[in-house]
């Protein structure tokens, strides 16, 4: 029997690790005046229930879950433009706190589904009691409106029990082109947007200075 407990620990304190180096990017790029390419950062361990389904259906052996299953550990860093993926990309290559193992573009390469995202193994150790235990980590990047999609889908492939019909499988393909257009319309207007979102934080800290007085 598998002890989930002690089992999925090292993975929770993974993402949580995880969590607040990606946020200290933000906060870095906040203290500057260059636009952040993070919006936000979100992480999660697999629910116990979803690691079975996803071993029965995959024909993955319990005893291999940590080498065979690589996303126990997921993280997602979401950006406003799809340019901003390549920036976060390149800034997660730099890292020498873990290694890259893996590397998936659902961007260009998107799944049949619609799906887009970039995809990211990483190998990432975390400090026990037992000492170094490294273990995979999966980051996707993407944007606003492809994590839009992607929630929808995901609630989708569970109601149909992973068989969508035909019909609402063809909606939700063009309902992803419909939000990679989006992206890509924001990000012909990104200076225009940029330039909104620079006067808005003038605006707040003229506000707070005068609150101040």
């Amino acid at each position: 029997m598998i002890d989930w407990n002690i089992m999925l620990t090292p993975y929770k304190q993974a993402v949580n690790e995880l969590k607040i180096k990606l946020k200290g990017l933000r906060d870095q790029y906040q203290l500057t005046s260059r636009q952040t390419p993070i919006e936000f950062v979100t992480g999660r361990v697999k629910p116990v229930s979803s690691i079975l389904e996803k071993a029965k259906r995959k024909n993955i052996p319990l005893d291999k879950l940590e080498e065979e299953m690589q996303d126990l550990a997921g993280v997602r860093i979401m950006c406003q433009f799809v340019g901003d993926i390549d920036t976060v990309v390149e800034l997660i290559k730099r890292r020498t706190d873990f290694e890259i193992v893996e590397e998936r573009d659902y961007i260009q390469n998107k799944k049949r589904s619609g799906y887009r995202s970039y995809h990211l193994i990483l190998r990432y150790p975390v400090q026990t009691i037992d000492g170094e235990k490294r273990i995979l980590v999966e980051l996707q990047i993407r944007t606003l409106a492809m994590n839009f999609w992607a929630t929808i889908e995901h609630s989708l492939q569970y109601k149909y029990a992973g068989q969508i019909p035909e019909k609402v499988e063809r909606r939700l393909q063009r309902a992803a082109e419909a939000a990679f257009q989006l992206d890509e319309e924001m990000s012909k207007i990104r200076g225009e947007v940029q330039e909104a979102q620079e006067i808005i934080s003038k605006t707040k800290e003229q506000d707070h200075d005068h609150g101040k007085r």
